[in-house]
């Protein structure tokens, strides 16, 4: 039930009492003032139900412009996100071409490292036969 339906339905309760308890001469002026009365309470069921209406719109429309700010931080937010994601993609690739230089480098220093003992052996091998040969 609305609140305009029971203001009403006690509204008429009250002057239907009222005018029941109202005999002779000031019954007449009773039934006016109960008119009166009903009047009056139903303009202000009336601004009470408009008054209620008026904040729930107000309210609504708060709701709406702090769910609009809230998808906005949370695009800003994800934008953030995208971005810090990309760079450190960026930064990993150029750690992998970095570290794949060092290990192409290590691995040609190890092969020269190799084919300098190789070389020295050789030539050590060399040596011993001529030494041997004469």
């Amino acid at each position: 039930m609305t609140i305009r339906s029971i203001t009403t339905s006690l509204l008429a309760t009250s002057l239907l009492l009222g005018l029941a308890a109202c005999k002779g001469p000031e019954a007449q002026q009773a039934r006016q003032d109960a008119a009166q009365a009903a009047d009056s309470a139903g303009v202000a069921a009336r601004e009470a139900v408009d008054q209620a209406a008026a904040a729930t719109r107000e309210a609504r429309d708060e709701a709406a412009v702090a769910s609009r700010q809230a998808a906005a931080d949370t695009q800003h937010a994800l934008d953030r996100a995208a971005d810090a994601s990309a760079a450190a993609a960026r930064d990993t690739r150029a750690a992998a071409r970095d570290a794949a230089a060092g290990a192409s480098d290590a691995t040609a220093d190890a092969a020269q490292n190799v084919a300098n003992k190789a070389r020295e052996v050789a030539d050590d091998a060399k040596r011993n036969a001529d030494e041997h040969n004469h």
